[in-house]
């Protein structure tokens, strides 16, 4: 499986961005698909995530009712719609892909087997 992640740029404080993750190869074998983001010196961490058949999407709380994460399934491709965005939003984020259903729920970025390359969102005050 590959994935290839784009969408990200530079925007205003309040402003929005639409991350896309294209998915290639094997992409039957995906069970979960998530977003994760990193800042310097940090462990990435979990925004959001959907099964790659299904619905039933989840959020990290820091980002509910501001990111969504959909599904294109005839692009195998997955979104992470981001609005109200704010400076600390500001990271590289990072989409992947798991095989399986995890113990922390797929919350966890070491339970993660896929992963696409990054991109960088910086939001400017």
């Amino acid at each position: 499986v590959q994935l290839q992640a784009s969408g990200g740029g530079l925007v205003q404080v309040g402003g929005s961005l639409r991350l896309s993750c294209a998915g290639s190869g094997r992409t039957s074998s995906i069970y979960i698909m998530g977003w994760f983001r990193q800042t310097p010196g940090k462990e990435r961490d979990f925004l959001a995530a959907c099964y790659w058949g299904g619905s039933s999407p989840y959020y990290t709380d820091s980002v509910k009712g501001r990111f969504t994460i959909s599904r294109d399934d005839a692009k195998n491709t997955v979104y992470l719609q981001m609005n109200s965005l704010k400076p600390e939003d500001t990271a590289v984020y990072y989409c992947a892909a798991t095989r399986r259903f995890t113990p922390s729920g797929a919350k966890e970025y070491r339970e993660y087997h896929y992963w696409g390359q990054g991109t960088q969102v910086t939001v400017s005050s």
